[in-house]
């Protein structure tokens, strides 16, 4: 097998490197070093291929990197001699390794700081535009949706319910359950000093249902359900899946997102109405054993002494909640680029931007009911 080699002369001020031999991935560290340093020059080169025996995707990408690395400093490296096939793979590689210009980070300092925080500022700006888009988007395809009902997919439809709602039911429950359990004993800690035990029901019964019993839901749907929904639209963007479907003429919208978005704003309020179920008996069981409230006094002072609007404002903010999770974790799937490693960061940042912004939804919905006085 011959090794891959690397010369080089000058002609006219163009320097022509010519690579030949084997340039594949368990020979790179043959000529990797020196290749980088020979082309590290100012000016323009070109790199001959014509004499390379073989070729594969480590080759290509060791050019490809070196191409785009002298490119951020002005040096330009063109390619010749290379056989249809290899400039092919070359291509191929370029487009799904570098499709974005590698960018020089510069040095430190109270300037790159400011630089920094525009960039940062401008690419929030441009992701919230790009948020706006497809919410208009996905509400342009809701409305028609509604209009004609027969263009929702039914099967999809039940098939999300069944994974985002029924099958999250067991870790909802255990979650309200164990919530239950931890209201009660930390509210008997404090209202035993006060001789007021009996109001550790007003106390889960409140923050239960209008507070934690949804919110606590959400933040697991959106860390199951959310992130699932970015992986699975995401990969199937990867494997140009999603491409695929305009080409038949079929519209992502409808088939990938309605059905989840509908299916996840039917079910939250469902699954939270299991977390609250299980968070009045845990705090009913805890009570019953530290304070000695029987399980019939729990049930006819929460009877007595709790209104139908604490439920109501947590069913309120269900379907909102929902919405959100669904279109954030959609909009990140549609982001992803051409990369294994661009899903999980969209799948990253579904998950804490949709709980962000349930958290700042839930803030702003209580003050809004605490303005009305409910």
């Amino acid at each position: 097998m011959s090794m891959p080699a690397i010369t080089s002369d000058t002609t006219d001020g163009q320097t022509v490197f010519h690579l030949s031999g084997r340039l594949v991935t368990e020979a790179l560290h043959l000529v990797e070093k020196p290749f980088a340093e020979l082309t590290a020059r100012p000016g323009a080169a070109t790199v001959d291929l014509s004499g390379l025996e073989a070729f594969d995707t480590g080759g290509a990408a060791m050019i490809a990197q070196l191409r785009a690395r002298l490119a951020t400093g002005g040096v330009t490296l063109e390619i010749s001699g290379a056989s249809e096939d290899n400039a092919r793979l070359l291509e191929k590689v370029t487009e799904a390794t570098f499709k974005e210009p590698l960018v020089d980070t510069g040095p430190g300092g109270p300037g790159a700081w400011i630089t920094g925080l525009g960039v940062a500022v401008a690419a929030l700006v441009q992701s919230a535009g790009s948020l706006l888009s497809f919410l208009g988007l996905v509400l342009s395809r809701l409305a028609r949706t509604l209009v004609n009902p027969w263009r929702l997919r039914g099967t999809a439809l039940f098939a999300q319910m069944q994974q985002t709602g029924m099958n999250a039911v067991p870790i909802i429950a255990l979650m309200g359950f164990l919530i239950g359990i931890v209201l009660a004993y930390q509210g008997a800690a404090q209202l035993h000093q006060f001789g007021a035990e009996v109001f550790v029901v007003d106390l889960i019964a409140v923050s239960v249902l209008r507070e934690l019993g949804i919110l606590l839901t959400a933040i697991i749907v959106a860390g199951r359900s959310g992130s699932a929904y970015a992986a699975a639209i995401g990969s199937m963007k990867v494997n140009e899946e999603v491409d695929a479907m305009r080409t038949l003429g079929l519209d992502p919208i409808e088939v990938l997102v309605l059905p989840r978005l509908i299916a996840l704003m039917l079910m939250l309020p469902v699954l939270g109405l299991t977390a609250n179920i299980s968070a009045l008996i845990g705090g009913a069981l805890m009570s019953w054993a530290e304070l000695g409230v029987s399980p019939g006094m729990f049930v006819t002072r929460f009877l007595e002494n709790t209104s139908a609007w604490h439920l109501a404002v947590g069913m309120i903010k269900a379907p909102v909640f929902a919405f959100i999770i669904g279109i954030v974790s959609c909009w990140q799937a549609m982001q992803v680029g051409g990369s294994a490693e661009s899903v999980g960061r969209r799948t990253t940042a579904a998950v804490v931007q949709s709980v962000f912004l349930v958290i700042v939804m839930d803030a702003v919905f209580s003050i809004f009911f605490a303005e009305l006085g409910v």
